[in-house]
């Protein structure tokens, strides 16, 4: 369904719909309730500070890829703070021990080094485990946790070197974008493979990956597999899903801003897959443009390409049913998760306004990006 926006709205703009937020935390909602169990953002895959009070009445808390997405947690979240990381830096620990509440270690050589002040400080402690279990399917392993020679986890060649005694929580990661059969497949395979490990620590993190509001995702299978492991092992048991949360509930608004042929007629926006997209380039994929369709199915079929000088900057090839000109406005849809977090302002393409579109139409700027922006960044 296209959005109702202003006419006159500046782009390139990001665009929360809130109402659509909602409905994916009512998801959220449902499973804790009927569960048991926490549920995290991953700030990782978004992060949009100003909607953060949509979010804390139905979330635990965040979850961290290092020290400053803890930051941002504690100060804009403010409820539990997790974070983990392939191995930390010089200090890095002991500040996290200021902000973080579950610090979690990847290796026997990290948790050698890090666990005695973290313990010191009172901070939960947990053990990322590499549960030997791949279910991604997208970008070959470039996304799969679980890929020949990861960094991500202790092995199970390695698991009986962790100091169990001192282990609070048993973390895997190893789903991207999964249904229903990833998430329980996973559950079941960590029940089945890591059982003595599990009787000793206070709780099991399920890591993110959980695609919970996608379409086909079956909740009430997840919903019955997190029950009968909690009745199983009697743990606490945490989810951190990140795109899970906020799948199709955004957009990036677009403008045309010059058309071009080489065999094929192209248009040239002032929004960017290398800049603004980078996911379409990395995964790859062709994100959805609301009223267009496949290339061929409508009258006028154009390539969409950003306004970098690389080549690769394209974003697909679609179709509408009139033609396009200068001023033509582009939506595209599912434009929340992996895309403002790995912005980049390279050729000095200005980032794009962030906004919220509210229940009731009210169009809201929070944030808009100039030369400072860019300048900055370049010391």
């Amino acid at each position: 369904m296209t959005p109702k926006l202003p006419d006159d709205i500046r782009t390139p703009a990001y665009v929360l719909d809130v109402a659509a937020l909602k409905r994916n935390l009512e998801t959220a909602a449902r499973i804790k309730r009927e569960a048991g169990v926490k549920m995290l953002l991953a700030t990782k895959a978004w992060a949009m500070p100003a909607a953060f009070p949509l979010m804390t009445g139905v979330l635990d808390g965040t979850t961290a890829s290092g020290e400053y997405e803890a930051r941002m947690g504690r100060e804009e979240f403010g409820k539990e703070v997790h974070v983990y990381a392939p191995a930390y830096g010089p200090g890095e620990v002991e500040r996290l021990t200021a902000i973080a509440d579950h610090i979690y270690f990847n290796s026997p050589e990290q948790i050698a080094r890090g666990l005695p002040l973290a313990k010191a400080t009172g901070r939960a402690v947990g053990a990322r485990i590499n549960p030997g279990y791949s279910n991604a399917t997208l970008g070959g392993g470039l996304y799969d946790p679980c890929a020949p020679n990861s960094r991500f986890g202790t092995t199970v060649a390695e698991i009986d070197q962790l100091p169990w005694d001192d282990i609070d929580i048993f973390h895997v990661h190893a789903l991207c974008e999964s249904l229903a059969d990833g998430s329980v497949g996973l559950i079941e395979h960590v029940a089945r493979n890591f059982d003595p490990y599990l009787r000793r620590v206070k709780a099991v993190n399920f890591g993110g990956g959980h695609f919970i509001n996608k379409p086909g995702y079956d909740v009430a299978k997840l919903i019955a597999a997190l029950t009968a492991f909690r009745a199983e092992f009697g743990l606490e048991a945490y989810l951190e899903p990140g795109a899970g949360l906020v799948v199709d509930t955004g957009y990036l608004v677009a403008t045309v801003i010059g058309l071009h042929r080489n065999e094929r007629e192209i248009a040239i926006l002032d929004a960017s897959a290398s800049t603004h997209m980078p996911d379409v380039l990395e995964v790859p994929y062709t994100p959805p443009v609301l009223g267009a369709d496949k290339p061929g199915v409508l009258a006028h079929s154009y390539i969409l390409g950003g306004k970098t000088c690389m080549t690769g900057d394209v974003i697909g090839e679609y179709s509408f049913a009139e033609p396009l000109a200068p001023g033509s406005r582009v939506v595209f849809g599912d434009m929340m998760q992996y895309s403002f977090v790995k912005n980049t302002t390279f050729n000095g393409t200005p980032l794009p306004d962030l906004a919220l579109l509210h229940e009731d139409g009210h169009y809201e700027v929070v944030r808009s990006f100039g030369y400072e922006a860019f300048r900055e960044r370049l010391g």
